[in-house]
This record gives C-alpha cells, structure tokens and sequence, in this order.
C-alpha cells in the first residue's frame, strides 16, 4: 500500500491558493479514479483507491501545513505503511511554476509541512513530488503571502496540464520507480 499526501491548508479561503496545490493534486487524481468515498480519520480527509492494482491511499491532512505531520505519521502507523512508500506533493517556490522535481531523502527546504512530517516520522527518507509555484515576480511581497496568495488566470490556464502531469508522475514513481519517474518527469 502506498500513502499520497497532498499539502495544503483547509478551508475555502486557502482553496485555490498556491499554497494549496499539493490538495489540487490530490483531488485531481482522485477524479481520475472515480471519486472514492472520503472519511474523516488521523486529523485529514482520506481515500482508497488502486492505481493499476497498486492499493493507494489518498491524505490531505486537515491541520494545517505547519502540522501535517500530526495526520501522516499516525496514518502510517496504523496502516503500517513504511517509508518508502509515502509520496507527498506539495508547493515549492524554488521551482517555476508548472515545472517539477521528484527527490527523496531533502531537506525541507524551508517548508513548514515537509518539516512537520520529516520532525514526527524522525526521517526524510520519503519522496516528494515539488510542484513549482515560483516566487514572486516582486522582490518586496513576502513569501508567505505570495504561497498563500490565488494563482493567475495565466496560470489557472495550465493548472489542467501541470495537475495531468503531476497525476503521470505520482503513478510513474509507483509503477517505475524513483529513478526512472525522476528522469521522466524532473525539469
């Protein structure tokens, strides 16, 4: 069985943000599998589905990015999922946006909720499929308010592309491997 978490924040004012994007592929993916029934369990919203006979389930942690680790760590305990297996997707600024990077065994690079995970699961030994959102094209917005802010109608044009991809990468690194979806889908 595979866990695949998509960061973000809950609540309809953080829905569309970029911040969020790591919930957009979940949901995205989800499409793809029909909609499978979501619960309420381990502080999130899961799912069961199987993408080509491989058991996934689907976690976007309801506790917000800087404690998303408190919904994945106890999921994976109970579901006994080892870390090799857990795949998180979730913004990143260092990369343009659309553009992706698969990594395993990073730092967290700043980010509060791949912090949160790597802090609770005492290892950062686990792929991360970095969906880029780019910076700010003004050096004086802050970070946060540029991740927390909506994305442009440019790139609300793109998010079906970049979502579809995203989606071909989450199965490539289950089907394939690490290695070999990595020199697929890096950019």
């Amino acid at each position: 069985m595979w866990l695949i978490v998509g960061l973000g924040n809950p609540g309809g004012e953080y829905k569309l943000t970029r911040h969020n994007i790591g919930f957009m592929a979940v949901d995205f993916l989800m499409e793809g599998l029909g909609n499978p029934p979501i619960k309420n369990q381990f502080k999130a919203e899961i799912a069961q589905a199987k993408i080509k006979d491989h058991p996934v389930i689907f976690c976007k942690p309801q506790t917000y990015m800087n404690l998303s680790g408190e919904s994945v760590q106890p999921l994976m305990g109970f579901y006994k999922i080892p870390l090799e297996r857990l795949i998180v997707i979730h913004d990143e600024i260092d990369q343009p946006f659309a553009q992706m990077k698969i990594q395993k065994n990073r730092g967290h690079g700043g980010h509060n909720g791949i912090k949160s995970i790597s802090g609770l699961m005492g290892s950062m030994d686990y792929t991360r499929l970095r969906l880029g959102v780019g910076r700010p094209a003004n050096p004086n917005i802050p970070v946060p308010d540029y991740v927390l802010g909506k994305f442009t109608k440019e790139e609300f044009a793109q998010m079906p592309d970049f979502l579809n991809k995203a989606g071909d990468a989450v199965e490539s690194i289950i089907l394939d491997g690490i290695q070999k979806a990595s020199t697929k889908f890096n950019t």
